[in-house]
């Protein structure tokens, strides 16, 4: 089976340190060459993968200014597109504008929707929706007006993730410093708790930050800027707990199965995807308000960090996405494809 990853190009593949669609492209394309299957990806010119790399830009265009990203997109979708003979299935990790070519080309697609930036973008989804395989991130990402063959768990690979079984007492918060992540909020909910709070993660809204997180930043608030995945790892398994109080419907939340990948639990609010993620009581809490999230804190105790882990390997391992795609394609793909 040969097999054609298109992941988005805003960032490298796998990113630096943001870029959770280009993360999850990576984790499906590294677990397919070691699932033996055939892969090319299609990402910037500076990804790393095992399998083969086609490119046409060498840098995200978040990280080369210069890059004009519409034309940028538009120069990598159409490549991938112009090859499709070349390949048995291609899976759609870009959204909705490749959905546009494929009733132009005889390769299936699979698209995995990470979620919905707009309502407006619906109508697109909905006119290939007799000719297009969706899978989604979690149940809760779900769309009523769209068919779905699948959901599929983004996966991690636990390799990735050290366990840590001595937390150091501090809280943490790794996202996108914006106001849907509750940035704001996980420090009121370090200070009620009378806890330390480590914070990282890109600066998504500027005005934000100044206003409702430089000001608190002290000895006890800090912010470490955006981290890479050796720091991370350090950050997410030597918290007490991760604080995740989100205010949207989050489609599903990769740092959520990161912390519980290196045993810290979350502590979230129970929005979107979150009860599917975190089982409230034994990976941590699940909780509606900010004194909520502080009273879970003092249960923390109670919880199994091995049991964390053992969830998360169980539920969001890179093996485990790898198989339940496999299914995805073997159902789309006729029997006669090419070895």
């Amino acid at each position: 089976m040969k097999v054609a990853v298109l992941s988005p190009i805003a960032w490298r593949t796998p990113p630096r340190h943001y870029g959770p669609w280009e993360q999850v492209a990576s984790n499906v394309a590294e677990g397919l060459e070691k699932a033996g299957i055939e892969v090319t990806l299609f990402a910037t010119g500076d990804s790393i993968t095992r399998g083969k790399l086609e490119s046409v830009i060498e840098r995200g265009y978040e990280e080369d200014k210069a890059t004009d990203a519409k034309v940028a997109e538009c120069v990598h979708i159409s490549h991938l597109m112009e090859m499709a003979d070349d390949f048995d299935i291609i899976h759609n990790h870009f959204d909705f504008l490749p959905l546009t070519y494929s009733r132009l080309i005889r390769t299936p697609m699979v698209t995995t929707i990470h979620g919905f930036s707009s309502e407006k973008i619906l109508p697109v989804y909905e006119k290939y929706n007799d000719t297009s395989s969706y899978v989604s991130i979690s149940n809760s990402d779900r769309n009523p007006r769209l068919k779905y063959l699948a959901t599929v768990y983004n996966g991690l690979r636990a390799s990735d993730f050290g366990f840590g079984n001595d937390p150091e007492g501090y809280l943490c918060y790794l996202g996108r410093i914006h106001p849907d992540k509750g940035t704001a909020e996980s420090i009121e909910i370090a200070q009620k708790a009378k806890r330390p709070l480590l914070i990282a993660g890109i600066i998504q809204d500027q005005q934000y930050f100044n206003e409702k997180v430089l000001p608190f930043l002290d000895e006890d608030i800090r912010f470490l800027g955006h981290v890479g995945p050796e720091k991370r790892n350090e950050l997410l398994k030597n918290a007490s707990a991760m604080l995740h109080p989100i205010s949207f419907e989050e489609p599903f939340g990769l740092s959520v199965a990161e912390a519980m990948m290196c045993g810290t639990p979350v502590i979230a609010f129970n929005k979107g995807s979150m009860p599917e993620l975190v089982v409230s009581g034994k990976t941590g809490y699940l909780v509606n308000t900010v004194d909520e999230a502080a009273k879970a804190i003092q249960k923390l105790g109670s919880l199994s960090r091995s049991a964390c882990r053992h969830w998360a390997i169980s539920q969001f391992s890179q093996e485990r996405m790898v198989q339940e795609y496999l299914k995805v394609y073997q159902s789309i793909i006729k029997p006669t494809y090419r070895r």
